[in-house]
């Protein structure tokens, strides 16, 4: 009884995600990929308009000098408003991402962000959100040239999408915090959303839970707007805006569903 119990709430919750789903289709895309460059945008801009005062806080960390420092910043600002604007027009969008990709590793080197477990996995969660929206290049493609005999590598892009989905959930493990008995809860359902959408099962309702989940949390842990204090301010603002990248990347997993190598996938040949 309550087996039959559970698999109806699920169905009904199915169902349910679904009929919004085909509401939102066609704006569903163009959320995740606002979403997910975010966060590139805004520290390009907030670069471009810092310029000095982050091209001395390089130099201050590194001690560098102030051309090499500059130069960073220099790189950091064009590099992620410039791929960013590549994406959204869809102009050398692989190579834009690879960009992206690119600065990320070099921040996460820059800022000493390897040893500090929160960044850390922040930022391999956005890599996760680029190396699906990476894959989505492939189905775009088929898309543009229907009829065509697809020549895409379909096991590359299911390749692509599994390592997306395992990176772009990795960063719900620095929230576990098991500090209550509500949250102890909330955190093992958290934890179970992340495993199935890593597994791909049911993994566009798991992936749509889980954007729920982060959007509540970000609009209240990381309300920057109402911070007086600069430095809290700043930090509150970039989880914010890293935070939103990583539920653009789960909008991806909704829209573009799991790939190849996952349950859902291999459901459909049982």
């Amino acid at each position: 009884l309550t087996s039959k119990m559970a698999n109806h709430i699920i169905s009904q919750t199915e169902d349910l995600a679904d009929s919004l789903l085909r509401n939102l289709r066609p704006a569903l895309r163009p959320m995740a990929h606002a979403c997910l460059l975010s966060t590139f945008v805004e520290d390009g801009l907030r670069m471009m308009f810092q310029y000095g005062d982050q091209a001395s806080y390089m130099n201050r960390a590194w001690n560098c000098g102030f051309f090499l420092a500059g130069l960073f910043v220099f790189l950091n600002c064009t590099i992620q408003l410039g791929a960013s604007v590549c994406v959204l027009l869809r102009f050398q969008t692989r190579k834009a991402i690879c960009g992206l990709i690119f600065i990320v590793l070099l921040q996460s080197l820059a800022y000493h962000a390897l040893w500090d477990i929160h960044f850390f996995m922040k930022n391999l969660s956005v890599m996760g959100g680029l190396v699906l929206l990476y894959a989505e290049t492939f189905d775009s493609q088929k898309n543009m040239f229907a009829g065509v005999p697809d020549y895409a590598p379909k096991d590359a892009t299911s390749s692509y999408q599994l390592v997306g989905r395992v990176l772009i959930v990795l960063m719900y493990m620095s929230l576990v915090r098991f500090d209550s008995a509500i949250r102890f809860v909330a955190d093992v359902l958290g934890l179970i959303l992340v495993s199935l959408v890593m597994i791909g099962f049911k993994a566009k309702l798991s992936a749509l839970l889980l954007v729920a989940v982060l959007l509540v949390e970000n609009l209240t842990l990381n309300a920057f707007w109402f911070e007086t204090a600069a430095s809290i301010r700043d930090f509150r603002r970039y989880d914010f805006f890293q935070t939103l990248s990583v539920i653009g990347g789960l909008l991806l997993v909704v829209a573009l569903g799991p790939g190849g190598l996952s349950v859902d996938e291999h459901k459909k040949q049982w």
